[in-house]
């Protein structure tokens, strides 16, 4: 049913979200540092999205370091336009109307 997702609603996750959708995927310290939230806190965000079927994690190594990128799945992309189609629809309430 369309309207606010729950996963989605807490202001970390709508926003790892939006960052998510603009792109195929982000590394796991750009996201971090863009929310200015700690390791454990994204890491706690992006469990909760993964659980859901909304996001992915992947490591890979790169020289002698493991980086981590976070992508939005299909379900994620899908359940966050429909979260962002009724905040619209929400913030139009607040909207004086025409007579």
């Amino acid at each position: 049913m369309p309207g606010l997702d729950e996963v989605i609603h807490p202001a970390h996750r709508l926003q790892i979200c939006a960052m998510l959708a603009a792109v195929e995927s982000l590394e796991f310290s750009v996201v971090r540092d863009a929310l200015r939230v700690s390791d454990s806190v994204l890491s706690k965000q992006m469990k909760v999205l993964q659980e859901a079927g909304y996001a992915t994690v992947i490591k890979m190594p790169m020289n002698s370091r493991t980086h981590t990128w976070l992508a939005l799945t299909d379900a994620g992309r899908e359940a966050l336009a429909e979260h962002l189609t009724e905040l619209r629809r929400i913030a139009a309430l607040a909207e004086p109307t025409t007579r």
